[in-house]
């Protein structure tokens, strides 16, 4: 019995090892993908700012009124062409 005891510890005690391992691991991932985030907004933020239309990071969201407007207006300019 003693035996059983001491493999489970043991088993239990490498367990306990990698999930250590593994949390260090996602919190590097974490960091490394919120600073990769960041960047990716920048970016966004800079090119966004350098268009002359003056496009916003909202544009980017589909269910963004913004979005939604621009859709609309193609929509009835299409519709208003094709009555003429």
């Amino acid at each position: 019995m003693e035996e059983v005891n001491s493999k489970l510890y043991m088993e239990n005690w490498y367990m306990m090892l990698e999930n250590e391992k593994l949390r260090k691991e996602a919190e590097l991932l974490n960091q490394e993908n919120q600073a990769l985030l960041n960047e990716l907004k920048q970016s966004v933020a800079v090119s966004a700012g350098a268009e002359a239309a003056g496009s916003s990071i909202a544009d980017l969201n589909p269910s963004s009124s913004t979005a939604k407007n621009k859709a609309s207006n193609s929509k009835n300019k299409a519709s208003k062409s094709s009555k003429k």
